[in-house]
C-alpha cells in the first residue's frame, strides 16, 4: 500500500515498506450481523464499514503478495499467499473525538534498531470502545509534512493485551489523515503491522508506552505464521 510504505520508508534499515494476517478468501464467508429493527441508514453505514475493512485486505494482501512490494524475506515469500487477519467485526470502527495539541514539541521517536523519527504530537483521540472510554496519542512526522502526498498524514501506533499471544508483540499501526473538523474515525480493523515482524532488516518506532490500551483489539491483523 503506497500510503504505508511511504511512511515506512522514513524508518527502514534498507529503505524498503510494511503490514498484515488472516486468509483473504474467508472474508468472503463472513457477514455483517444487523438487526432487522435498526433503520436502513445504519444498516447501510454498518455494510460501508465491512466493505472498508474489505478493501483494506484485499489491498494490503495485493502488497504482501506482490514481490517488488513484499516485506517478506524470500524463505517466508516462497508459498505466501495471505496474511491473517481477526474476523472482519464493525463494533471495531469507532469515532473518535480529536484534541489538538499544537503547541506540542517535536521529540525524537526511537525504533527498533539505533535509528529514530523526527515526529510531533499532533493531538490526543478520545473514544468509546464497547462502552469503555480510552484515548490514544496521534503523531506526525515532520519529515512527510513536508510533502505534497502525505503533509496530512497521521500515524497510530498502539498495543494492547492481544500482543504476543494472537498479534505482534511489538504492537501494531493504523494510518489517518488530518480531519477538516474535530472527529476522526478509527477502524481497527485496519491495523497492521510494522515490517520489522517480518523482516529484521527494517527499523521500525517503537510504540510510546502511552498508547497501551488496557484492552483486547481483537480486530486487524494478527501476528504472522512462518
Amino acid at each position: 500500500m503506497k500510503f504505508i510504505t511511504s511512511y515506512i520508508f522514513v524508518f527502514l534499515l534498507m529503505f524498503v515498506s510494511c503490514k498484515g494476517e488472516k486468509k483473504y478468501h474467508d472474508t468472503n464467508e463472513q457477514h455483517v450481523v444487523v438487526s432487522d429493527t435498526i433503520s436502513s441508514e445504519v444498516k447501510a453505514k454498518q455494510l460501508s464499514k465491512y466493505e472498508s475493512a474489505v478493501a483494506f485486505q484485499k489491498e494490503i494482501n495485493e502488497e504482501y503478495t506482490n514481490p517488488k512490494e513484499s516485506p517478506l524475506t524470500k524463505e517466508d515469500f516462497i508459498g505466501f499467499e495471505s496474511l491473517d487477519f481477526f474476523t472482519i467485526d464493525t463494533t471495531f470502527n469507532v469515532t473518535a473525538t480529536l484534541e489538538r495539541t499544537p503547541n506540542a514539541q517535536p521529540f525524537l521517536m526511537p525504533t527498533t534498531t539505533d535509528k529514530s523519527s523526527e515526529e510531533v504530537l499532533y493531538g490526543i483521540l478520545h473514544f468509546e470502545l464497547h462502552g469503555k472510554p480510552f484515548q490514544l496519542n496521534v503523531y506526525q512526522s515532520l519529515q512527510l509534512r513536508e510533502t505534497e502526498a502525505y503533509r496530512d498524514y497521521l500515524f497510530l501506533p498502539f498495543s494492547d493485551k492481544t500482543n504476543g499471544e494472537t498479534t505482534y508483540g511489538g504492537g501494531r499501526y493504523i494510518d489517518l489523515r488530518i480531519p477538516e473538523g474535530d472527529t476522526i474515525t478509527i477502524d481497527f480493523n485496519k491495523a497492521y503491522n510494522p515490517y520489522c515482524a517480518y523482516n529484521k532488516k527494517y527499523s521500525c518506532p517503537i510504540v510510546p508506552k502511552e498508547n497501551t490500551l488496557d484492552y483486547a483489539i481483537t480486530a486487524g491483523v494478527k501476528k504472522f505464521k512462518k
